[in-house]
């Protein structure tokens, strides 16, 4: 299909983004463009003007800040996969990237640009809820964090303001931690019907702390708190980890759709938290 008519700018700073994204309040950023594009396609958005953040100068890479990484927003899926920081200090990340998509997505879609569409089915929002990530923001008023846990708001709705760039998301170093991002989905290439991504710190033959976040279990991505409190101190062993797994979709809101209904989802994301749960604590 066609997309509408709209205004297309390619500004060279981050200043000069945000004066273009807060002049018009129906702007949107262009990231990677591989949520973005088929959207204009379908014509379910309509900016009267794209704001290309390609040409963009210091939003891509990954910077080690001593206890955490700080990667640009407009770092690729294949390039976060790929940088030896993120492998040493945050592999649940460059794991879970590697199951966004398909080989041109990874190499032309961004962090930055995932996580600001924030789509509950997507793969990388849960790996932030995760890890308590951190979002670096820019806007009119100047420079703002915010936590991951305040970040994503609802369905495709964020806590950026109008006019605000997102420039980097910070990730704290889990040194010592084993992980693993477990995925049901129809095909390779299609969005998760339920994901987990997990982290855990073993401790003699057990799990002495684990965070776990969920894909597509409600409108936002989700932290599984209470297995997460359920497999603290348990044995690394399969009957006691998916014991505790199972009050993993306590507190969730998941949909219904053509492809899965909610107490499927339920039934998913109890048996995906005590696989992702065993293959990191083993």
């Amino acid at each position: 299909m066609i997309p509408p008519r709209f205004d297309y700018l390619r500004p060279r700073t981050v200043p000069e983004a945000v004066d273009a994204l807060a002049a018009d309040e129906d702007a949107k950023a262009l990231a990677g463009g591989q949520s973005l594009v088929p959207l204009l396609r379908f014509r379910l958005a309509a900016p009267t003007t794209v704001v290309d953040l390609g040409g963009v100068s210091g939003l891509r890479g990954v910077h080690d800040e001593g206890e955490s990484l700080l990667i640009g927003a407009m770092t690729s899926h294949y390039e976060v996969i790929r940088d030896p920081l993120v492998q040493a200090h945050c592999g649940l990340l460059a794991q879970a990237a590697r199951t966004v998509a398909d080989p041109a997505v990874r190499h032309r879609g961004t962090l930055g640009g995932a996580l600001a569409h924030a789509d509950p089915a997507g793969d990388l929002p849960s790996v932030a809820m995760a890890l308590d990530a951190e979002f670096l923001l820019t806007g009119p008023d100047g420079e703002r964090t915010v936590p991951a846990a305040e970040f994503f708001v609802d369905y495709l709705t964020t806590a950026m303001e109008p006019g605000e760039v997102l420039t980097g998301v910070r990730f704290p170093k889990y040194d010592g931690w084993s992980f693993h991002y477990e995925k049901f989905s129809r095909t390779a290439q299609a969005w998760a019907i339920t994901g987990v991504a997990a982290a855990v710190r073993p401790q003699g033959g057990g799990i002495a702390e684990a965070r776990i976040g969920l894909t597509n279990m409600g409108p936002v991505p989700m932290r599984a708190r209470a297995a997460e409190e359920a497999c603290r101190g348990v044995p690394a062993q399969a009957e006691a980890v998916h014991d505790a797994a199972e009050r993993a979709d306590e507190g969730t809101d998941p949909p219904s759709d053509l492809n899965a209904q909610a107490d499927y989802r339920r039934h998913l994301a109890r048996v995906l938290t005590g696989r992702a749960l065993l293959a990191a604590a083993t």
